[in-house]
């Protein structure tokens, strides 16, 4: 390239006008170019050529306009041919659309300089591949949003020309983006069918042991990632089975390792594709080549691709390390051999340019495709949920990070890279807007601190390996500055791996004499603990010994004689550190005699990286959404001094036993995070569950914002509530964004922004922040404890409303409850028939109620324990009614099941039905955690005592924001007479004697100041719960006070107005009075109430 360059310069020293330049510049592009199949070359004026490509291809018109030697030279002539370039450009697309103006594209050459005019959508801000002078927005916006932008003027030089020809190659292949690449290789292709079948066929058949150490591996791995949670996805594997032909009784690990290989394989062609581009337009295509090569020579390329020989040949010295899915090679079969051909045919078709010419939209090229090839319902039982870009870059803009590639950045679970390549696209604009990319040495010394400080852990391989090939999409053309490079991606534990070395001081007892007075990490795995002197870590010499660990293994070195040139060419203290070097280094020769070798070395390499990395300014991220309960259990145990260390475990007894203690993992990983990599002063920014802020008992300890009795405090900066926006694709998750400061406490009260959708309908994943921004209203409320203890659950509103609400919040003079729990409605729901004239009922059970299928089942009983049955869905304000019955088998006064004798005695025919459902009723989870099979009655259900019969209640629903209470009384039922109905374990309660009582306990709960305390201090499933009568101070009632006799005589007009449909009219009116009797009752103003009334149809 360098010598066509200087062909042209003589060519334009020569030239005199434009045509003179063209005829001798055009031959030299055709000869370049050579014949290329599917790009039409079209002469268009006599100073310009016109090249027209496949109609899918990347761009499908590309114009080079020829000017006179010297005519770019200034700003007002380039600005000139800009224009005039443009407006071709517009005619040679048809029309002005933006999907039309993105596919074309135009070069302007003068012979000493050139420069490049493509569209750019409005939207796309990052970093472009060569470095931006300025933008031209030609087009005004009736057209279309985006504008044409300048790249130059460069002067004609081997790089500049590089992009000549990356645009001329982009005529002839299709995009490399998701859509086309999942059409052709998603589930149901060809590609896709032959290599995943191939892969399930190796991989259940094989005898290789390395192939089933790799698998273990994974396995013990995806264990730790996914947790419990794979069992729920287990009934998700019929949908991939059939889309990749496998067959109907495929495992679900066997079956997602193979959809793994075959993703990670796809990943490593297109990584190892975009990396020939850094050596010229022109370097040998590794794709292009594989389907012309035979069966021996296809594997020996293919084995030197999973060896990270091609990257490192490219300059990426470390693309594959810790890489489980390169087993295949150890069970290669002809059909191997041919589904891997059909794939690089195939991806040949795509041009690898596309995330250089068109970077935005390829930035989410590997995510995207990995929601195409993976069913959505099997990714989100896994918990697999990537962060919309968006949200990243809300989180990054809170954070403060502008690029600058001083900072130190971090994303301790990166999945697929989305806050790495956004902190690169950041520094990529920092350096142009200071003009530091077009200082050679400027540009090399950001590169490498670019390297050095944007940083991602993650404990799943495939992630992994998608977040290393994303962070060299977006590192691009900075890789021919610093190579070689190591890229700042590892394979590890972010929470674990710093603690390990603590865990380990427990196991030296039972080591040899030598190594006594070592401290070392270990590294649990599928093939064991891994024991790593601390000493190789404190003097950074992890990678050397790694690296000779792997050398001797494959030289054959004995144990002694590693060791012996282990001492030669390193220093460690004390020495039992080589003791237990030689210990490790004969652990993994063991492994390489009996064929599980392959990994070790490398792995260990990764998974120390958080021992190895100095403190962050920042760390960002989406760390896990996972519930305690279902983390695998290895992990639970080694974790658990942790979660007690940092004060997360805070329940005890039965509150944590009824599910109190449900904790998330995020809060660890916050926690962890903070500590281990956050400088002092440093900000931590993480998507994490709005739950943390708003539930009581789960959440308190995570509240405390303290790290442990002796460690840093943590002061909460502002927290963005995204809960009704739901923005992750597909999921109902209440989403937060938390911004902390490590070293300084929280100081009430807290910043806090409540986003709202402006219309109905979810936010589209791609949308940009701006696009979110614009769909959505923001209101800016504050956060303070809801009461006296600063654990305790967020009140968040308007700074008056708080101020207002705090003289109501407390605890109230009555208790509530729950309805009945049955764990099998379908048993104890019923409809009734009729009467017979022996008095006995007939009744038919509801099978549609329940998750559990149960036979349908018509019967006589008697009428005793049959009740008028409110569900949650037959409750409004000021009504409820009730819409079936319920079969009360529980003593309310004993809080078991009646007991057998009795029921039999008593109620035979209703014990005849119920023994029809006896199997099904001793399976249900809650009759065996919370009674004895052994002794309590099968029918037994939980939640009934004496409350539960009281002739009055006022019942409202749970988990919705508002509350909607009204008073039931006994009921004159036509089959059973007068009986107090009952209602289910969604409901809550409070039981009274006295009708006058319920209804003014109702009117204080239906009030304005009651409702913002529910939607402002809870979320979720803790909305409406009895725990939320512990922040309502409603007193006892004292028909003395006029107040209380107000509230009851207008709670009676109001369920009067309700139920009559001509006085409806009247109900907001006594509902506004209602509000005004309370707040005098509490002592609230008339300018704090209009305060609450905002902030509640604000919320509403």
């Amino acid at each position: 390239m360098k010598e066509l360059a200087q062909k042209i310069s003589e060519i334009a020293a020569r030239a005199r006008t434009e045509e003179d330049l063209k005829m001798g510049v055009e031959p030299l592009i055709r000869e370049r170019l050579g014949v290329q199949d599917g790009i039409e070359v079209q002469p268009e004026y006599e100073k310009q050529t016109g090249f027209r490509g496949r109609r899918d291809a990347v761009y499908g018109h590309l114009t080079i306009e020829y000017k006179k030697p010297g005519e770019l030279a200034g700003e007002d002539n380039i600005n000139r041919a800009a224009k005039q370039l443009a407006r071709y450009l517009e005619k040679a697309s048809d029309d002005a659309t933006e999907e039309a103006l993105k596919r074309v594209a135009g070069v302007c050459i003068d012979g000493k300089l050139i420069f490049f005019l493509r569209y750019w959508p409005a939207e796309l801000t990052h970093a472009r591949p060569l470095r931006v002078k300025r933008q031209l927005s030609l087009f005004n916006a009736e057209k279309a949003e985006g504008g044409f932008q300048l790249l130059g003027p460069y002067p004609v030089t081997s790089e500049s020309l590089e992009e000549l020809f990356r645009y001329l190659s982009a005529l002839r292949r299709r995009p490399l983006s998701p859509e086309p690449l999942a059409e052709e290789f998603g589930p149901g292709s060809q590609p896709a069918q032959a290599l995943v079948g191939a892969f399930y066929q190796a991989l259940t058949s094989t005898d290789s042991g390395l192939v089933k150490a790799l698998f273990n591996q994974w396995e013990y791995t995806f264990g730790v990632v996914y947790g419990e949670e794979t069992v729920r996805a287990e009934k998700d594997v019929p949908e991939l089975a059939r889309g990749y032909g496998l067959p109907k009784e495929a495992g679900l690990r066997y079956a997602l390792f193979a959809v793994h290989t075959y993703f990670a394989l796809i990943m490593k062609l297109i990584a190892a594709e975009v990396l020939s581009l850094q050596q010229g337009s022109f370097a040998p295509s590794l794709i292009g080549q594989l389907p012309a090569m035979g069966p021996v020579e296809l594997k020996s390329q293919m084995a030197e691709l999973e060896d990270g020989g091609v990257f490192r040949t490219y300059g990426v010295q470390n693309f594959l390390e810790g890489d489980f899915f390169r087993w295949y090679l150890d069970a290669w079969e002809e059909d191997v051999t041919e589904a891997v051909r059909l794939l690089a045919t195939r991806l040949s078709e795509f041009e690898p340019t596309t995330p250089i010419l068109r970077s935005g939209e390829a930035r989410d090229l590997l995510k995207k495709l990995y929601q195409y090839l993976v069913p959505r319902k099997l990714r989100h039982d896994l918990g697999e949920y990537y962060t919309p870009d968006w949200i990243a870059e809300r989180l990054l803009n809170q954070l403060g990070y502008d690029g600058n590639p001083d900072v130190r950045l971090l994303d301790p679970a990166c999945g697929s890279g989305t806050f790495l390549t956004l902190a690169i696209d950041r520094a990529r604009e920092f350096m142009a807007a200071r003009f530091l990319d077009r200082d050679p040495l400027k540009r090399k010394e950001c590169a490498k601190k670019i390297l050095r400080n944007v940083v991602g852990f993650d404990l799943n391989p495939l992630a992994v390996i998608a977040a290393r090939t994303n962070y060299l999409l977006a590192f691009g053309d900075f890789l021919r500055d610093v190579r070689p490079i190591e890229m700042p991606v590892y394979i590890c534990d972010s929470v674990l791996t710093p603690v390990l070395q603590k865990k380990a001081q427990q196991k030296r007892l039972s080591l040899f004499d030598k190594a006594q007075d070592t401290d070392f990490f270990f590294l649990p795995t599928s093939a064991g603990e891994f024991l790593m002197p601390k000493a190789v870590l404190d003097k950074g010499v992890l990678g050397q010994v790694t690296a000779m660990i792997e050398s001797c293994v494959e030289a054959g070195y004995k144990p002694e004689e590693f060791i012996s040139r282990l001492r030669r060419e390193v220093t460690l203290e004390p020495d039992g550190a080589y003791s237990l070097l030689e210990q490790l280094y004969a652990k993994i020769l063991d492994l390489e005699s009996k064929g599980r070798n392959g990994i070790w070395a490398r792995l260990l390499k990764n998974s120390f990286a958080p021992v190895l990395q100095e403190a962050f300014d920042l760390v960002a991220g989406n760390p896990p959404w996972v519930n305690w309960e279902s983390l695998a259990k290895d992990w639970r145990e080694l974790s658990k001094d942790l979660w007690v260390n940092y004060g997360l475990f805070s329940l005890r007894g039965h509150e944590a036993r009824l599910g109190g203690g449900k904790k998330d993992l995020a809060m660890l990983f916050t926690y962890a995070c903070a500590d281990y990599y956050l400088k002092p002063k440093g900000r931590l920014g993480f998507v994490i569950t709005q739950t943390l802020f708003k539930t009581k008992g789960a959440g308190d300890g995570f509240r405390r914002f303290h790290l442990g009795e002796e460690g840093n405090p943590l002061r909460v900066m502002h927290v963005d509530d995204m809960a009704e926006l739901q923005p992750f694709e597909g999921a109902t998750n209440q989403t937060a964004i938390l911004i902390l400061q490590k070293g300084e406490a929280t100081r009430y009260p807290v910043p806090y922004t409540l986003w709202r959708k402006k219309v109905s309908g979810r936010i589209p994943i791609e949308s940009s922040l701006q696009e979110a921004t614009d769909q959505t209203r923001r209101s800016h409320f504050q956060a303070v404890p809801v009461d006296n203890k600063p654990t305790s659950p967020w009140l968040t509103a308007r700074p008056r409303a708080i101020h207002a609400l705090q003289k109501i919040i407390g605890l109230s003079d009555y208790r509530a409850a729950i309805g009945a729990c049955t764990w099998m409605n379908a048993v104890y729901w019923i409809q009734i028939l009729e009467r017979r004239s022996d008095n006995l009922i007939v009744i038919e059970n509801l099978t549609d109620v329940g998750k559990l299928s149960v036979p349908k089942v018509r019967a006589a009983i008697e009428p005793d324990l049959l009740y008028p049955f409110v569900r949650g869905k037959d409750i409004g304000r000021w009504k409820a009614r009730a819409s079936t019955y319920f079969l009360m088998t529980q003593n309310p006064n004993e809080r078991i099941g009646w007991a057998e004798n009795e029921m039999k005695a008593r109620w035979p025919h209703t014990y005849s039905y119920l023994l029809q459902f006896e199997e099904v009723l001793r399976r249900r989870s809650g009759y065996k955690k919370y009674f004895d099979p052994n002794r309590d009655p099968f029918w037994t259900i939980y939640n009934v005592n004496q409350n539960s019969l009281a002739p009055y209640k006022v019942m409202w629903r749970q988990m919705i924001g508002t509350i909607k209470a009204a008073v039931t009384g006994p009921i004159d039922d036509n089959y059973l007479g007068v009986k107090t109905p009952v209602t289910q374990h969604v409901v809550s309660f409070v039981s009274f004697c006295d009708l006058e009582e319920a209804h003014y306990f109702c009117a204080l709960m239906n009030t304005s100041m009651v409702n913002l305390i529910s939607l402002t201090c809870f979320t979720g499933k803790s909305f409406g719960t009895p725990g939320f009568m512990n922040y309502v101070s409603i007193p006892k009632a004292d028909f003395s006070i006029s107040e209380h006799c107000d509230l009851a005589r207008l709670s009676k007009h109001a369920h009067t107005a309700m139920a009559d449909s001509k006085t409806k009219e009247s109900l907001l009116h006594l509902e506004s009075a209602i509000d005004q009797v309370a707040a005098d009752l509490w002592g609230i103003s008339d300018k704090e109430l209009a305060a609450i009334q905002q902030s509640l149809k604000e919320l509403q």
